[in-house]
């Protein structure tokens, strides 16, 4: 077991909304919150914002929870919550806070309906949302049966946080909720990238813990400003007495962020510190490095949702100031962080480590946090016995314990079983990833527990392979699945190639690729191959691979089970019996009204339709990681409509004509 020694002075427990309080006290006129307003006018290519000083801050987080008292959301109340990330959103996450209330965060990147599912499962009392929340809300009225108060915000107006505090300050303003540390304080689900959505408890003790885990491991006084691009960090931050600033940005597709906004706020407001998943800086890596754009002020860069690339981090390192810090973060919802590693060590030693089938390193454990590392296994574990322990260089289960590890699933007994063991007083959390220990106490990645690969001759670990191939330099990455039943799979590396790389030389990547395979024993059995054109990702993050999608597309690939069924094959037959009659009406001397009739409806079944059904199979291709170029797809789509993607069967999702 490995352990980060807690700071030499440890802080009292305090709630975040105490914390927040006290710093309004302290400093009422500094500024807070720095977020997009969307009255406000700006010049052309810029983003108007407005700002929030702590006085007034904690003045409308006081005035709020009196209003949401009086809309029956009072200590213990499970609220859904609906609301962009912004000034309202952090308002109403203290005002929950001061009252004792309970968010419950969902991710939206995780889709509607696995959304509404979770929203359903939790049995939310309250619903606080933006305008279109509520339609969702009547057009879906199931997962909100349990609701007996609903309240809109985020009006274009204004008026709907503005209503809230107006009604709480006609009410005798109430101080903050003394919560206890083991007191349910919010519900967070986890993505369900890598598996079911589950529905984690964070108590108040445990924010703390996370808030006071990442001040330690980050920051330090020089940290005035910070962006943020994750809400529950716009939480720690503003607990810490910092000035947030919320850019312009849509947090549920990170992917898809326009760094020219983010660069504009970074310099209009000389922030000092931002965190961000990897897919968010490579983008912004990649623009301040094309258009020259200096960012003086920004010294600290934390990065979370999957390990960071050396070479992400050698970009990073050349855009920045040279004094600036960049940290990979590991962790999980869970547990937040667990470790860390700096930008200028990772880029040392460790930079190395892929290539040689050593995996990814994530640094050492985070201040206040115990890491251990125990057998794999499938089943639950009841106790942390001497003999799962693993020892140092073997490679296991990685597990953690501390302050900010989240004890419990809510109202998941099955989960908790399946995650949480039992050390006498201590609770340990399993995270379902595989890793190991150097000599050093660094903690090293090497892929998912369910993502292994079980073959005759044993398991194969995703990262620990991937490292080894994801060394040649036309190979953008690749990612390892299993085909068959475990105990006997077939491994297979699928494999995304540079852009600009043409199918000419894959014969060529691909003997390479076999090449550094045999250089190691653990790939030495890897015989297939497959490229890709473009991996399937989470949509939170951008980075986590969908590998079910890749195993599935993979078996077809190999199995050449690519035939659909008779009963797919007849409801196709529909299809083209209507394109022929469109192509043969116009041929035939048919004057009957009737059949003059019969073929304008099949003209706009036909030709508006199908096309009307593009978009929507685009979509479904991606998501089934077909690898099928769009214009195929769009073409398949006209002929066919919605017959040939719909009814595509589990294991044929990628069968074509």
């Amino acid at each position: 077991m490995i352990s980060a020694a807690g700071p030499r002075i440890r802080h009292e427990y305090t709630s975040l909304a105490e914390l927040l309080a006290q710093h309004a006290a302290r400093t009422p006129d500094k500024v807070a919150i720095i977020h997009p307003d969307r009255s406000g006018r700006a010049p052309r290519g810029q983003v108007a914002y407005t700002s929030i000083r702590y006085a007034e801050l904690a003045s409308r987080v006081t005035t709020c929870a009196a209003g949401l008292e009086a809309h029956g959301i009072r200590r213990g109340t499970r609220t859904a919550l609906l609301v962009p990330p912004g000034g309202d959103l952090l308002t109403l996450v203290f005002a929950m806070m001061h009252i004792g209330a309970v968010p419950v965060v969902v991710d939206p990147g995780m889709g509607l309906n696995r959304m509404l599912d979770c929203i359903h499962r939790v049995g939310v009392a309250a619903f606080i949302g933006v305008p279109s929340a509520h339609v969702l809300r009547r057009l879906r009225p199931r997962a909100f049966t349990s609701v007996r108060s609903s309240i809109t915000v985020g009006r274009r107006d204004g008026t709907g946080l503005r209503e809230l505090i107006d009604l709480g300050s006609t009410l005798q303003p109430l101080p903050p909720a003394p919560a206890r540390p083991d007191e349910l304080a919010v519900i967070a689900y986890t993505t369900g990238s890598t598996g079911p959505a589950k529905p984690v408890e964070f108590t108040a003790g445990m924010l703390h813990g996370m808030a006071h885990g990442v001040e330690q491991s980050h920051f330090t006084d020089e940290v005035g400003t910070t962006l943020v691009t994750m809400p529950l960090m716009g939480t720690f931050d503003l607990a810490a007495g910092r000035t947030v600033v919320v850019p312009k940005m849509n947090m549920a597709r990170v992917g898809a962020t326009d760094p020219v906004p983010l660069t504009d706020a970074i310099r209009r407001f000389s922030v000092n510190a931002m965190f961000a998943s990897p897919a968010l800086l490579d983008t912004l890596a990649a623009h301040l490095a094309e258009s020259g754009t200096e960012v003086p002020s920004l010294n600290l860069v934390i990065s979370g949702g999957a390990p960071v690339r050396p070479e992400l981090m050698s970009v990073l390192r050349a855009v920045l100031p040279d004094e600036a810090c960049v940290f990979s973060t590991y962790g999980a919802t869970e547990g937040l962080p667990i470790a860390l590693l700096e930008s200028r060590e990772a880029l040392a030693g460790p930079a190395a480590g892929p290539a040689a089938g050593m995996g990814v390193c994530v640094g050492r454990p985070a201040s206040g946090t115990s890491v251990s590392v125990i057998e794999v296994s499938d089943g639950p574990v009841s106790a942390l016995r001497s003999d799962l322990l693993v020892g140092k260089g073997a490679i296991g289960e990685i597990v953690v314990s501390g302050p900010a590890v989240s004890p419990r699933y809510f109202q998941s007994p099955q989960a908790d079983a399946e995650h949480k063991i039992q050390d006498g007083e201590r609770r340990w959390h399993r995270t379902g990833d595989v890793g190991w220990v150097d000599n050093e106490g660094r903690i090293w990645f090497g892929g998912r527990t369910s993502h292994r690969v079980r073959t005759a001759r044993g398991d194969l670990h995703t990262v620990l392979c991937e490292g080894v191939f994801n060394a040649h330099p036309l190979v953008k990455r690749t990612a390892l699945v299993g085909i068959g039943p475990h105990g006997e799979q077939r491994p297979v590396v699928c494999v995304e190639p540079v852009p600009g790389t043409d199918r000419q030389q894959w014969r060529r990547i691909e003997a390479e690729l076999r090449n550094l395979g045999a250089r190691h024993p653990m790939t030495q059995a890897i015989a297939d191959f497959l490229p890709h054109p473009g991996f399937p990702v989470d949509i939170r993050h951008n980075a986590k691979i969908r590998r079910e999608l890749l195993a599935d597309w993979a078996e077809d690939r190999l199995t050449g089970n690519r035939h659909p069924a008779a009963s797919e094959l007849a409801l196709r037959a529909v299809p083209v019996a209507g394109w022929a009659y469109v192509v043969a009406w116009p041929l035939l001397d048919w004057n009957h009204p009737v059949l003059t009739g019969l073929w304008w409806l099949d003209v706009f079944l036909s030709v508006v339709v199908h096309a009307v059904q593009i978009p929507a199979a685009l979509r479904a291709e991606r998501a089934r990681a077909t690898g099928r170029k769009p214009s195929v797809t769009a073409a398949l789509t006209m002929l066919f409509g919605a017959t040939w993607w719909r009814t595509a069967r589990r294991g044929r999702k990628v069968a074509s004509l």
